[in-house]
């Protein structure tokens, strides 16, 4: 989690492109890490963004988007809704 006033780095495309050729290349991340400051996690995960494109790891965490949810997502939810509904009510009619 970022702190409150933290600052990120943005690096260019093309100084990425060399450090992760340079890393599957078989140079040590914590070498390349000491020779560009960069941290060694940053690099690990270039190079899995680079190996699994489509798990697009920034946009993995919590739930999905209103705008990315299709309508099947909709009706799976009231349907979930509808049982927890039905099971709240048969736990009132026990009391």
């Amino acid at each position: 989690m970022a702190s409150k006033g933290q600052k990120f780095i943005k690096y260019d495309e093309r100084e990425k492109e060399e450090i992760i050729n340079k890393y599957i290349k078989g140079t040590s991340g914590y070498y390349l890490a000491r020779e560009y400051g960069i941290p060694v996690n940053t690099i690990k995960t270039w190079k899995t963004k680079i190996d699994h494109p489509e798990l697009n790891i920034s946009n993995k965490r919590g739930r999905p988007k209103e705008k990315d949810l299709t309508k099947e997502d909709y009706k799976e939810r009231y349907e979930i809704l509808k049982k927890y509904r039905a099971f709240l009510k048969a736990q009132r009619e026990k009391k």
